[in-house]
């Protein structure tokens, strides 16, 4: 079956910010119909000649030497991820230079476990520019300055765990003394202090231009503990947007905040200031996206008025079938403009858990 061309008033455009016409029905490879998919036919079988090898142990020093090994060996995900590695070390490599933009998306459950770790060292090396994530990874970093959790087990009785004021989080253990109680005891005061200052700078209007990143980075100013991942964040001032502010425990002090002072807001769109002025200005934009909802979308949404990223690497567990952007593989990202047709990208499927930290530590 052949496609038909259709009218010049039924053709797309790539994005939103070149206004580019492009012909959805004559695109530039030939194709096939099967079903209603279009699938690429320009298959040459002179393509495929890098001939798949065993790993050789003998020659295995660490863990970089491994996941080269990965990249030859071969076999579905040990791929992938040494696709990701060398994906990850040339965006890292420009990471301080002017003009690139290195993102970093990420849920908070991770920052419930040692995972955190890699997002402390990554901003500590300043590995990457700005960061999108969610209002958990603020309650966790925050809660884990001033107290621990634990590790426990999926498969522990739940009603029983709430009983003894314990919170599960998967495998970890995270007591109420742990998490809400010390973040009331920490965010308030500081969100008294936060607004004296604002109002000496701006009696007027204290509360323009006060998103989540200035927020973020006034937090950071008042943690010493340098095992915290807004810490560093404040001392390098790399901006983290949290889009979904509200969605969370600091989120929960801020509203108690307004209880005593009405006119105290967040004004987000402080936020989508600061991305769009990175965004226009850069000459190169990377990104990783650990996991999926409104960290990663925030990420491909706003590279979409450059005409996409020009690198990027996921990783996930979620599968694809279901339509939801968590599973989304990164390829889907190029019909919407958010990744160049040539960017290098690769999604890995696994627990980020075990990915993060073999990511990082060989680059």
């Amino acid at each position: 079956m052949t496609l038909k061309k259709r009218p010049q008033s039924e053709i797309g455009y790539s994005n939103w910010k070149t206004q580019i016409p492009i012909d959805i029905f004559n695109p530039p490879v030939q194709v096939t119909v099967v079903g209603r998919q279009a699938v690429p036919m320009s298959i040459d079988r002179d393509d495929f000649d890098v001939p798949v090898e065993d790993y050789d142990f003998s020659q295995i020093s660490g863990v970089s030497s491994l996941i080269d090994q990965m990249a030859n060996a071969g076999g579905f995900t040990a791929t992938k991820l040494a696709h990701a590695r060398d994906v990850l070390r040339a965006s890292i490599d420009k990471s301080q230079t002017e003009g690139v933009l290195n993102w970093l998306s990420f849920p908070a459950c991770l920052c419930a476990t040692g995972s955190r770790g890699f997002f402390v060292e990554a901003i500590k090396r300043k590995a990457f520019n700005v960061i999108i994530t969610t209002c958990g990874t603020l309650d966790h970093d925050i809660a884990r300055t001033y107290q621990a959790y634990y590790h426990g087990a999926f498969e522990l009785d739940d009603i029983e765990l709430g009983k003894q004021g314990l919170n599960r989080l998967g495998n970890v253990i995270v007591p109420n003394e742990c998490y809400g109680e010390i973040l009331e005891k920490a965010v308030l005061p500081w969100l008294e202090e936060i607004e004296t200052e604002r109002r000496k700078m701006n009696p007027e209007n204290p509360w323009r231009g006060f998103g989540s990143i200035e927020l973020c980075w006034a937090l950071g100013d008042r943690i010493e503990d340098e095992s915290s991942l807004l810490h560093w964040a404040a001392k390098h001032r790399i901006p983290i947007v949290v889009p979904g502010l509200s969605d969370g425990s600091v989120g929960a002090q801020l509203f108690m905040h307004r209880q005593r002072s009405p006119d105290f807001i967040i004004d987000f769109l402080a936020d989508e200031q600061v991305l769009s002025d990175l965004t226009w200005t850069c000459d190169e934009s990377h990104a990783l996206m650990v996991g999926g909802g409104i960290s990663k979308h925030h990420v491909i949404w706003w590279n979409q008025y450059r005409d996409g990223l020009d690198s990027a690497v996921a990783i996930t567990t979620a599968p694809e079938h279901d339509g939801s952007l968590s599973g989304a593989r990164l390829k889907e990202a190029i019909s919407w403009g958010k990744i160049r047709p040539e960017a290098p990208q690769v999604t890995v499927e696994g627990d980020a858990s075990v990915l993060l930290p073999l990511s990082l530590i060989h680059i």
